[in-house]
């Protein structure tokens, strides 16, 4: 009887430990899906306040190229980085680049730098920084337009002795009490600048095929 008992309540914890690690599994792979969701939907947001929606016709998480090897520490990226393309009608009008400023006043400043075919800036967003409450966090667009004034730049214009702060003899303005921060931005919009020039030819031209969002981190 005891026996008995004994297996009777092995085979009842067992049934109960396959049904709670089964519900586990379901749980977290209906979690890992709305996380996975979640983040799409955050780099879709990001991608269209660089390049609006109506200003493409293609799906930007899954038209992408990688970083040349030769440029990720320029760019201070990782291999897993992409640069995102934008299209209409087929034709390459604009390109999404990541890029991180590694000289903040507080560590890297990862961003978006958007260039247009004609080699103008579409749109600068910074996605994550470390920078100072009040002062370097006004590289934010919700807490200062100071990053809306890169749209329209390019190498020519202004000319490329220009592209600095004001306090280096630039054009950009510095935040009082903050040059760092917008100095190391300048800097890192300038150099994505300088890159999408130097790769006009094979990024504008589709000489390289797409890479499918879904297929990299």
């Amino acid at each position: 009887m005891l026996g008995q008992s004994i297996s009777k309540n092995s085979l009842l914890l067992a049934a109960f430990a396959l049904a709670t690690a089964g519900t586990l599994a379901l749980t977290n792979l209906g979690t890992k899906e709305r996380i996975a969701n979640a983040e799409r939907a955050a780099q879709q947001r990001a991608l269209f306040e660089v390049i609006p929606v109506q200003d493409h016709d293609n799906d930007l998480l899954n038209d992408t190229i990688a970083i040349p090897e030769s440029a990720l520490a320029d760019l201070h990226v990782s291999s897993t980085a992409r640069i995102y393309r934008a299209r209409r009608n087929g034709d390459i009008t604009a390109l999404i680049v990541p890029a991180i400023a590694p000289d903040g006043y507080s560590g890297d400043i990862e961003m978006i730098v958007g260039v247009n075919r004609d080699g103008s800036i579409a749109g600068v967003r910074i996605i994550k920084h470390k920078e100072t409450p009040g002062l370097g966090d006004k590289i934010e667009l919700k807490k200062h337009q100071w990053i809306l004034s890169f749209n329209g730049k390019s190498l020519t214009v202004p000319v490329i002795e220009e592209w600095k702060v004001k306090k280096d003899g630039g054009v950009f303005d510095q935040f009082a009490g903050a040059t760092i921060t917008p100095r190391a931005v300048v800097g890192q919009v300038k150099r994505v600048l300088e890159f999408v020039q130097a790769n006009q030819q094979p990024f504008f031209n589709d000489a390289q095929p797409a890479i499918a969002g879904d297929q990299h981190e």
